[in-house]
């Protein structure tokens, strides 16, 4: 039996971005079992066949040369529309008859998408239960939420307790994009699939981490939703803590969604809570020059475009090792990376060897754009006694597997369509990384808050930060990928 999605804000931007091209690629890769019905709902009036000639245009566009009108052609009779407003329970009735016409008698899987300001989270919900849309048959209602998935501690668990209303916590899949990265999924491949590296991985041989998510961009049209937000809310407290849990979770006791989303709520359990004194050490925040100048920024704002932590993990695996994340706009280049910076040799053997940290031996996960993984390593220059010189060695996907890689969206959206949540968020998930991060929002607020350093967009942060990097005798690992 053929399942249905039905994506509310079909006309929005996501949708004919992100999640039509990605259905379109799992269509032409032939991943589907069975192929899904598509079902946009909004307020826009379309009938199927102008939604679907909106789609094509959009769908060729972000596609690419991989787009073939053959393949669309065949696509595009999956696609329906049904104009609604999610305000209104009378559009879920008729929704709901209209589901019932076009899947006939069969008792077929559905997948409600939320691709809607989080403003609509809440009447979607309860219009979808009220209506009868989410009644359980045997694992076949879900529903799937885009971050961010409430904006502290408070309203996460309102939220939570509010969708637990309607839909059991299995039914729903809270989507962060970057676990459905290739680079991020090969993670755990590398800690799991290898003897290798587990037993180095824990504090005898490693100094410290660094998760860096840096922004070419600045704001841009976002400024308005952005100062309400600031990087915590939408870079630090999903994306950098989705990848602090994979790079530091044990390994689970076998790959199913609740062992491993187990694991992944055991590190965030972990964290040392910040107090008074950490906050004012072990937190950093920025702004780029010229934000405040955004259309819809207030001259006075104080929000955050950059931000760095340092959070402690106290179990035995990380105890002493600190973890840095950083997070930015206007930054020096896109990049988003993972450094297992290793310690130094206890011993100076060789009169010529270096001996700062930062010619230590590093494990570089590029997670994008630059997709792979390096190795940094010391080796002996060649006649020049014993001299020595780091290099590398370096797995690249784009060099290694023919083809493109795939969007995140693709592995995400198939596993919600197979009832498989290992990528996606569980709801103590949610509320043990907004425990982290609300004491650093409040303390960022108050009227006693740390310093608000400025930056010029195009480098890597205030420089005021590097330096609060060298006083711990570290270094930010401040390199830009190399793409090709």
């Amino acid at each position: 039996m053929s399942p249905t999605i039905v994506i509310f804000g079909a006309s929005g931007d996501l949708t004919s971005r992100k999640l039509i091209p990605a259905l379109y690629q799992l269509f032409r890769k032939g991943r589907f079992k069975n192929p899904p019905r598509i079902v946009g709902f909004s307020r826009s009036k379309f009938s199927h066949d102008q939604w679907r000639d909106s789609l094509a245009e959009t769908t060729a566009k972000f596609v690419g040369e991989r787009f073939e009108q053959k393949i669309w052609d065949e696509f595009r009779e999956l696609i329906y529309y049904h104009a609604g407003d999610i305000g209104k329970s009378e559009d879920f009735d008729s929704l709901r008859e209209f589901l019932q016409q076009l899947e006939g008698d069969e008792q077929c899987e559905r997948l409600y998408y939320l691709s809607t300001a989080p403003r609509f989270y809440k009447p979607a919900i309860e219009h979808l239960g009220k209506a009868g849309l989410a009644d359980e048959c045997d694992n076949c209602r879900r529903v799937v939420i885009e971050k961010p998935f409430g904006t502290d501690l408070a309203s996460a668990q309102e939220l939570n307790h509010f969708v637990h209303e309607f839909f059991d916590e299995h039914q729903v899949y809270r989507i962060d994009h970057y676990l459905g990265k290739e680079t991020v999924q090969n993670l755990l491949v590398l800690r799991f699939a290898n003897t290798i590296f587990e037993p180095i991985w824990n504090r005898n041989y490693i100094d410290h981490v660094q998760i860096t998510v840096a922004e070419e961009v600045v704001v841009g049209s976002r400024a308005g939703y952005y100062d309400s937000a600031g990087v915590m809310r939408d870079m630090i407290q999903n994306h950098l803590l989705q990848l602090l849990m994979i790079t530091a979770m044990e390994a689970p006791v076998r790959y199913e969604a609740d062992a491993i989303r187990n694991e992944k709520v055991k590190v965030l359990h972990a964290i040392r809570p910040f107090d008074d004194e950490s906050l004012k050490r072990d937190t950093f925040r920025g702004q780029y020059r010229g934000y405040t100048a955004s259309e819809g920024v207030e001259p006075t704002s104080r929000t955050a475009t950059f931000a760095a932590l340092k959070l402690a993990i106290d179990n035995w695996r990380w105890q002493g090792v600190p973890f840095y994340l950083r997070s930015g706009k206007g930054m020096s280049c896109r990049t988003t990376q993972i450094v297992i910076q290793f310690k130094t040799p206890p011993h100076r053997l060789f009169d010529d060897s270096p001996s700062d940290l930062g010619e230590a031996d590093r494990l570089v996960v590029q997670v994008q754009p630059a997709e792979g993984i390096q190795l940094h390593f010391q080796t002996k220059v060649p006649d020049a006694g014993m001299k020595m010189r780091q290099t590398d060695l370096n797995f690249n996907y784009q060099q290694e597997f023919r083809g493109s890689m795939p969007e995140a969206y693709e592995r995400l959206l198939l596993d919600a369509l197979e009832g498989d949540a290992s990528l996606f968020a569980r709801a103590d998930e949610v509320e043990a990384a907004w425990r982290i991060c609300d004491p650093v929002l409040n303390a960022w607020q108050s009227s006693d808050r740390p310093t608000l350093f400025m930056y010029d967009p195009g480098f890597w942060g205030p420089n005021e930060c590097r330096e609060w990097m060298l006083q711990q005798g570290r270094e930010w690992f401040d390199t830009c990928p190399v793409l090709g």
